[in-house]
C-alpha cells in the first residue's frame, strides 16, 4: 500500500502493513489452550473455565455435533445472550468448518423464520425460554433438524446455580422454561458431558465461509454477511497491532456487547480470546450496576462498549464508589462518543478510551483513534493496519473528493466481506472494485482523520442543503442538561424537508426547547437548527444501543396520519 496520509500518526510499532498470519481464529484458540491453560477463559458469575477446560468443552461440543449432521458448511443458528455456550458452540462449529450464523435473542418470531429460512440452518443452540417463547409456535416453518437447548444457569455454580432459577421464572416475561427433549431437542449440558472430546481432524480453509452475520435490516430486508475464517482471522490480528502495549494472558476482557453482533464478536470475543484474556460475561448490555461491579471486582482490563454505556455509567452512582482503576483500553463504536462522556469516563477509570468504526461486512473493526498518539475527540480516527479508505461522491462514487468535504465512505482490506448470501446484486451494489462502500456519509481532514457526519439513507435536505443528524446530536449532547439525542428529518411544504430533534434530559436535570434551540444557533447554522425539539424519557434503540431513526421517523409518519 503506498503511504496514506495517515500512516505519520500511527503509535510506535504499529506498521501500514501488517505481515499477517495464515491462522484461524480457531488456531487462536487452540494456541491459547497451549499456552494458558490454567488461565481462566470464561467467567460467568460465579463460574468459570479455565483455557483448558473452555477447549475441551468445545472439542466436546464439536464431537456431538458431528452426531447431528454438522459438517462443512452445515449453517448453524446459536441464539443465547452472553453465555459460555455461546462460545463454547461457535468455536465448535468453527472447527468443524460449518457456519456459525449468530441470532439476536430480542427477535421475533418473524425476524427468526426469515433468517433461518434464509440462512438454510439445520442445526440451531438456543436457550430453553427462547425456544418456548419464539420458536415452538413455528417449528414446522423452519429448516432446523436438532435444537440444541441449553439454560442460562448452566455454567454457574453452587448456590448460584440452584437459586438463580427461582429469580429468572419471576422475570417478565420468565429466562428460564421446561423445554421437553425428543429426538430432535438436545440438551446442551448432556450432549457436552456424554460425548468424549473426539472430534474429526478438519482442515479449516481460510476463504472459507466461517460467519454469516445477519445486518440488522434498517435499510430493507435483512442480508446475510459472509465472513470469512480470513476476515475473522485478520481483524483480530489488525485489533493486536493496533494495541502492542497489553499483556497476552493476563487482560480481562469485559464482554457485555452482545456476541451475536459483529462488534462484540470481534472486539471482545475472538479478540480477547486470541490474547488468551478471561473474558467476563453479562447477559444484559442494559444492567449498568453489575457493569460496574464486573469492571471493580474482575479488575476489567479492556471494556468496549457504546457511548451509550459509557454515558450510563459516568451518571449511575455506583461508578463513583467502586475501584474501576483497573481499566486501561476501551473501545468505542456503533454511534458518536461526545467528547463531554468521554472525558468524564476517562477521569472516573484513568483509562483511555479509543473511538473507531466498523460494519458488519468488515467484521467489523476498519478504523480507530491511535492509543498513544494523536487522538481527535469527534473523530472516529485513521484506517487501521492493511486498511485503505476513502471519500467519494454521493452521486455514483467514481470521483474522490478532496480533504474535509463530505461523501460516503469506501473502505478496502482484507477485512471485507466475501459478499451476501444468496444476494449477487446487493453484493455487486456495496463492493465495486473491491471497494466496499459503507453507506455512510463522512469526511477526511488534513492528517487523514475521518469524521462520520451520518448515514447517507438518514441525510436531511433542508431547502438544498444537506444537513447531518449526527453533527446536530453532538452539538445537542454537549449541553450540560441534555443525555441523549436523536434528530430526523420530517416532511415540510416549503423546505422539502425540516429538522425535528428528540431529547432525553439528565436525571434530575431541566432544559426548555427554547433554552436547547437557542444552544444550538450558538453552534450551528441557521438551516441546520431544529424546528422542533420534542422531550421523551427514553429513545428508541436497537440491541447495541444505537438510536434507531427509523422509528422515530415512523412515529412521526404515524403522527401525521391521525
Amino acid at each position: 500500500m503506498e503511504q496514506r496520509p495517515w500512516h505519520r500518526h500511527y503509535d510506535d510499532g504499529v506498521p501500514a502493513e501488517l505481515d499477517l498470519e495464515p491462522a484461524t481464529v480457531v488456531d487462536f484458540l487452540r494456541r491459547a489452550v497451549r499456552t494458558y491453560p490454567d488461565r481462566p477463559a470464561l467467567i460467568f458469575f460465579n463460574g468459570r473455565l479455565t483455557y483448558r477446560q473452555f477447549g475441551d468443552e468445545v472439542d466436546r461440543f464439536a464431537t456431538a455435533l458431528t452426531t447431528l449432521g454438522v459438517a462443512r458448511g452445515t449453517r448453524v443458528a446459536i441464539q443465547t445472550p452472553n453465555l459460555p455456550q455461546f462460545a463454547i458452540a461457535y468455536y465448535a462449529a468453527l472447527s468443524l468448518n460449518a457456519i456459525a450464523s449468530p441470532t439476536n435473542p430480542l427477535y421475533t418470531p418473524r425476524e427468526i423464520e426469515h433468517q433461518w429460512n434464509d440462512g438454510g440452518c439445520e442445526v440451531a443452540v438456543i436457550t430453553d425460554y427462547l425456544y418456548v417463547q419464539k420458536i415452538r409456535a413455528i417449528r414446522d416453518r423452519l429448516p432446523v433438524k436438532h435444537y440444541v437447548v441449553t439454560t442460562i444457569p448452566d455454567y454457574m455454580r453452587f448456590p448460584l446455580k440452584q437459586l438463580a432459577p427461582f429469580k429468572l421464572r419471576r422475570q417478565a416475561p420468565p429466562l428460564v422454561a421446561n423445554v421437553p427433549r425428543d429426538a430432535n431437542v438436545h440438551d446442551f449440558r448432556t450432549l457436552v458431558r456424554k460425548t468424549p472430546p473426539q472430534p474429526p481432524a478438519v482442515t479449516l480453509e481460510l476463504d472459507d465461509v466461517a460467519t454469516l452475520l445477519y445486518t440488522g435490516g434498517t435499510t430493507g430486508v435483512s442480508k446475510g454477511a459472509m465472513l470469512t475464517h480470513r476476515n475473522l482471522s485478520v481483524n483480530v490480528q489488525q485489533l493486536a497491532a493496533w494495541l502492542p502495549g497489553l499483556v497476552p494472558g493476563r487482560e480481562v476482557m469485559l464482554t457485555m456487547l452482545p456476541l451475536f453482533h459483529s462488534y462484540g464478536l470481534t472486539v471482545a470475543m475472538n479478540n480477547g480470546i486470541a490474547m488468551g484474556a478471561a473474558l467476563v460475561l453479562l447477559p444484559n448490555p442494559r444492567d449498568i450496576p453489575a457493569i460496574v461491579s464486573a469492571i471493580a471486582k474482575h479488575r476489567v482490563t479492556l471494556a468496549p462498549a457504546v457511548p451509550a454505556t459509557y454515558n450510563a455509567i459516568n451518571q449511575h452512582p455506583d461508578a463513583a464508589k467502586a475501584d474501576l482503576s483497573s481499566v486501561k483500553v476501551c473501545n468505542s463504536g456503533s454511534a458518536p462518543l461526545p467528547v463531554e462522556v468521554m472525558q468524564r469516563f476517562e477521569a472516573i477509570t484513568g483509562g483511555k478510551i479509543t473511538e473507531g468504526f466498523g460494519l458488519t461486512e468488515t467484521a467489523p473493526v476498519t478504523h480507530s483513534n491511535p492509543v498513544l498518539g494523536t487522538r481527535k475527540p469527534g473523530s472516529i480516527g485513521v484506517p487501521i493496519s492493511s486498511t485503505d479508505a476513502r471519500i467519494v461522491d454521493i452521486e455514483d462514487g467514481t470521483r474522490i473528493l478532496p480533504p474535509n468535504e463530505v461523501g460516503e465512505l469506501a473502505v478496502n482490506g482484507p477485512q471485507v466481506m466475501k459478499g451476501y448470501w444468496k444476494r449477487p446484486e446487493a453484493t455487486a451494489e456495496m463492493i465495486r472494485a473491491g471497494w466496499l462502500y459503507t453507506g455512510d456519509l463522512a469526511r477526511m481532514d488534513e492528517d487523514g482523520f475521518f469524521f462520520i457526519e451520518g448515514r447517507k439513507k438518514d441525510m436531511i435536505l433542508c431547502s438544498g442543503y444537506n444537513v447531518y443528524p449526527d453533527e446536530i446530536d453532538r452539538v445537542l449532547m454537549s449541553h450540560p442538561a441534555v443525555l441523549e439525542a436523536g434528530t430526523i428529518g420530517v416532511p415540510d411544504a416549503k423546505r422539502g424537508e425540516t429538522v425535528k430533534s428528540f431529547v432525553v434530559l439528565k436525571p434530575g436535570q431541566r432544559a426548555t426547547a427554547d433554552e436547547l434551540l437557542t444552544h444550538c444557533r450558538e453552534e450551528l447554522a441557521a438551516y441546520k437548527v431544529p424546528r422542533t425539539i420534542e422531550f421523551m424519557d427514553a429513545l428508541p434503540k436497537s440491541s447495541v444501543l444505537k438510536v434507531l431513526r427509523r422509528e422515530l421517523r415512523a412515529a412521526e409518519v404515524a403522527k401525521a396520519g391521525r
